[in-house]
């Protein structure tokens, strides 16, 4: 079995898949889409570049597991659609095996490290269903509102897909666990949260791998950093 050494795992996926719109965060540059295509995103598809790849990049492409091939990873890299399909993981059934594995000596990551939801799983379990095609989509294909962000709404679900898979669990990238709002609304307000994301000089760019955030995504987080980055 291929080591999957920093990707999430839960126990079965009996639970019906959440319809795919939930997950569709973004499209722009870097890890939340790969153009802006114009085309809306349909809710009836599964989009790689807008609901998986942001999924596998924060839970198996962080530094030191699979952003690199290693002999240490069994030379697997899952930084893109190409790297993926190259892997032979999805054609063969190993990326839904380990995602479903219940054996405890089998499941990836090792704790602390937080595992894939079962939304997350399911989400999978369909893009490959539907034929784990390379569709990309722009979820701002009407335009980028930046107009009350809050964040319940807006700010706290792009965390939560976008991030979370580095910054959560019991040792948390950069010891940041953003599934607490406290800890995003620190590096919010001392400026390392725009600092990342707008890759300055001087601050760890975030998403990992050279990727971006959309630019829609960036101003919303601006928007709701300049109002005080509240839990609102």
């Amino acid at each position: 079995m291929v080591v999957m050494a920093c990707m999430g795992i839960a126990a079965c996926l009996h639970q019906p898949p959440i319809s795919p719109e939930e997950l569709i965060v973004g499209n722009g540059k870097g890890n939340g889409g790969n153009n802006n295509t114009g085309v809306p995103c349909d809710s009836s598809l599964v989009y790689f570049n807008q609901q998986v790849l942001p999924i596998l990049v924060s839970n198996c492409a962080v530094p030191g597991c699979h952003n690199l091939p290693t002999d240490d990873n069994d030379w697997l890299q899952i930084t893109s659609y190409t790297s993926l399909m190259n892997s032979g993981i999805v054609q063969d059934g190993e990326l839904m095996e380990v995602l479903t594995e219940d054996d405890p000596d089998d499941i990836m990551p090792r704790p602390p490290a937080d595992p894939l939801n079962p939304d997350e799983i399911a989400l999978i379990a369909l893009w490959i269903q539907q034929g784990a095609q390379d569709l990309n989509c722009d979820s701002y294909a009407g335009g980028c509102d930046t107009t009350d962000v809050t964040y319940a709404a807006d700010i706290q679900p792009l965390v939560a897909l976008k991030c979370q898979g580095c910054h959560s669990g019991g040792s948390p990238q950069g010891g940041l666990n953003f599934t607490a709002w406290s800890a995003l609304n620190t590096v919010a307000m001392d400026g390392r949260l725009e600092g990342a994301l707008n890759h300055q000089t001087g601050y760890a760019a975030m998403p990992p791998n050279g990727g971006w955030l959309p630019q829609c995504e960036i101003d919303m987080i601006s928007v709701w950093i300049q109002q005080g980055a509240p839990q609102n």
